[in-house]
């Protein structure tokens, strides 16, 4: 496979992260895609065996997502500008602290722009709780399972 259809499968993959932190936009299916992509030009076991592990670990995810209370963005007050400070905390710890420091990373990006907006600790801790509570934990369950999947992917770039 090619360095331009690698990064090409990567930017979808990057766009299935975004997605997953735009509400309508169905972030999980792009990156579910681009493993698919990918490993039927592929072809490997390790390939297969990403595939499979892949699907298996975003039906989990849509079983869990569904258990959590439903995503109320507008009703709690939380801003593109919020989503966008937590996907980037979200990814940054995912780097800084490979695959845990996503959760702390997500809720720190949260707790940044809500301290950014409102000013003082106590304001952007309440407002932080609030916004986990409202969408935060279902798009957190998403986009680490995303973060995972692409992690594994680059992984098995990277061995093989």
């Amino acid at each position: 496979m090619g360095v331009w259809q690698l990064l090409l499968i990567g930017l979808v993959m990057l766009l299935g992260l975004f997605g997953v932190l735009t509400p309508g936009v169905p972030g999980t299916w792009l990156v579910w895609a681009a493993v698919l992509w990918w490993s039927l030009h592929e072809r490997t076991g390790p390939a297969w065996i990403l595939l499979v592990s892949a699907t298996g670990l975003l039906l989990l995810t849509q079983v869990a997502v569904w258990q959590l209370p439903p995503r109320r963005f507008r009703g709690a007050g939380v801003t593109r500008r919020t989503m966008a400070y937590a996907g980037a905390g979200a990814l940054l710890g995912f780097v800084l602290i490979p695959v845990i420091g996503a959760i702390p990373g997500f809720v720190g990006g949260v707790y940044l722009s809500e301290r950014l907006r409102a000013g003082g600790h106590g304001q952007a801790r309440t407002a932080t709780r609030t916004v986990m509570r409202a969408a935060g934990t279902s798009v957190l369950v998403e986009l680490f399972a995303c973060l995972l999947i692409m992690g594994a992917w680059v992984g098995v770039l990277v061995l093989d």
